[in-house]
């Protein structure tokens, strides 16, 4: 979704009165929960209030946000597949399962152990903004980037990420890789519950798009819950790819008609920006926090935001605090104002970046920024530190007998992302160039061949060196904060990974706006006594987490109630 915005919510304002009745406090996804529960210290409950216990495995595992995309990673670890080839199978099949969300008409980033040389490795499979962007002349007609259409698509950089997963780590051929994909987009499939939803509401989305309409919907309707859904002009695509190799997407025959599609509706790509796209192999950012290291992708994407907050936090005693009260939710508020207030000024394509990433993670600088943060008042806006120069996705990981694992992210950024499918292709086409500003002079400012700022992102802890959990929480701007929150369930108040998944979180909208998943009344007085303004959870998107952690032997695993996804081992 474009940078620093929520399109999940629906602002409620509402008197503090009415937050004292238990009633109002259930999220639409998260019903009410034992808190009592999320106290400091081990937890030692078997399952959770969600009814899930975590997933233990000898030799593998996948956790994603749909059961059929779980199903295709363990078929593919089955085949002779590793955790590569089978993230990569995972995200085809959400490609096919959840088409609002993800695909190979968007964009994907990875960080991965590879256990055989025994180190860290991150990806970033995004795209560049078209050739054809005149920013002057798109200053003139709009006030900002519009949000759907095709001006707003940018190169699609997934397809290109996938490959090269499997050609440089993995073991089976993608015509191997694809084929639970193409097997599910031809036969069908009855839509979950969870997807059912938010597929219905997206009809004026669709509806706009001859090419939308006539693939994803069913007599002008979404598919509902239960209901068989097929895309086989998806499977086609797909077949093409797995025949033809993805040189035909990126330059090649399909590449043309997708471009052809897109000319006759406006878009700004070409051909050879196409064929001119490569995925970038990266060097993931860290910080260190009580004996575990953080990684994060660098900018353009939001993950820098994660790395900020968890630093800032280093300087509070947070393990004498009690999970979600007052003191502990407003601490982790404010250290989140502070490191979305640079993340929305300085964090672009690093090509225009005017400070590094290295000095907003300087140690000395985030206990500046931590030493803002009053305990008793909520600041109205954070401004961001000075220096002398909405986002629909999938998230996955999968671990294997021979210790490789992967945090995978895929989005085509708003629900159907730009709205834009190309007749025949079944493709739907990212709109990541609402991630853009046409703020003059802004490092994110829009302009030719350029990534924009990017929300999703994978997240991997280490400890001593070595691979301890791969996560990712899911939604937009919801990501960093999410990752901090579940992070520190693990390692401050010691839940297993299906506990750290379940508990409730926050999410900061803007300014002193905040929304929290089954929150007291007696927390919520304190949160408003400290100028908080509390808005009702129900609607707004607390994100998807899925999660994966490595044990002396074998792995545990958990997948977020808030989704249709599952865990599982083998």
């Amino acid at each position: 979704m474009p940078a620093l915005t929520h399109r999940f919510f629906k602002p409620a304002h509402f008197l503090i009165a009415s937050l004292l009745s238990a009633s109002v406090m259930h999220c639409a996804h998260v019903q009410a929960q034992a808190v009592q529960s999320l106290q400091t210290g081990p937890v030692t409950s078997t399952a959770t209030w969600s009814g899930r216990s975590t997933v233990y495995a000898p030799n593998a595992v996948a956790a994603t946000s749909q059961p059929l995309a779980t199903t295709a990673a363990l078929d593919i670890l089955q085949s002779g597949g590793n955790a590569f080839d089978a993230a990569v199978a995972a995200a085809a099949v959400l490609n096919v399962v959840e088409p609002y969300m993800t695909g190979m008409g968007g964009d994907m980033f990875a960080i991965l152990w590879d256990a055989k040389n025994e180190r860290l490795v991150g990806l970033d499979g995004s795209g560049r903004s078209g050739s054809k962007i005149d920013t002057q002349a798109l200053a003139q007609k709009y006030d900002e980037i519009p949000n759907r259409g095709a001006v707003t698509v940018t190169v699609p950089g997934a397809l290109a990420g996938w490959n090269d997963l499997v050609e440089t780590y993995g073991k089976l051929s993608l015509a191997e890789v694809l084929a639970p994909a193409i097997a599910i987009a031809e036969q069908g499939f009855p839509v979950t519950p969870i997807i059912a939803q938010d597929w219905a509401g997206t009809l004026d989305v669709l509806n706009a798009n001859e090419g939308a309409k006539a693939t994803f919907l069913i007599d002008g309707k979404a598919p509902s819950a239960g209901q068989w859904f097929a895309n086989p002009d998806l499977a086609e695509t797909f077949r093409r790819i797995a025949k033809d190799g993805v040189d035909t997407f990126y330059g090649g025959e399909l590449g043309q008609e997708i471009v052809a599609g897109l000319d006759e509706l406006g878009g700004l790509i070409t051909i050879d920006d196409l064929a001119r796209h490569e995925s970038q192999w990266v060097e993931p950012l860290s910080i260190d926090y009580k004996g575990y290291t953080l990684h994060e992708l660098p900018p353009a994407g939001q993950g820098i935001a994660a790395l900020q907050m968890l630093k800032m936090l280093e300087n509070f005693d947070l393990s004498n605090m009690v999970h979600n009260s007052s003191e502990y939710l407003h601490t982790l508020i404010e250290a989140k104002k502070l490191a979305y207030a640079d993340l929305a000024r300085y964090v672009a394509d690093p090509a225009s970046m005017d400070v590094q990433p290295e000095a907003l993670l300087s140690p000395d600088y985030l206990a500046k920024r931590a030493a803002l943060i009053d305990p008793d008042q909520a600041m109205e806006r954070a401004e961001p530190g000075s220096f002398a120069t909405e986002s629909d996705t999938i998230y996955l990981t999968v671990a294997d007998i021979d210790g490789n694992m992967i945090s995978l992210i895929n989005s085509v950024s708003w629900y159907f992302g730009s709205g834009v499918v190309v007749p025949g292709t079944g493709v739907v086409l990212q709109n990541r160039g609402a991630g853009f500003t046409l703020e003059e002079g802004h490092p994110n400012q829009i302009a030719p061949n350029k990534r924009p700022f990017h929300t999703i992102i994978p997240a991997f802890v280490t400890r001593d060196g070595e691979p301890w959990v791969s996560y990712g929480v899911m939604s937009g701007s919801m990501q960093p904060q999410g990752h901090v929150q579940v992070l520190l369930n693990l390692i401050e108040f010691g839940m297993d990974p299906q506990e750290a998944v379940d508990a409730a979180r926050f999410r900061h909208l803007n300014e002193k706006r905040i929304a929290v998943e089954s929150l007291s009344p007696e927390v919520a007085r304190a949160l408003a006594a400290k100028g908080h303004d509390l808005e009702m959870p129900n609607g707004i998107a607390f994100g998807g987490a899925q999660l994966i952690k490595k044990l002396d032997r074998g792995w545990a695993a958990g997948s977020d109630p808030r989704k249709d996804g599952m865990a599982a081992g083998r």
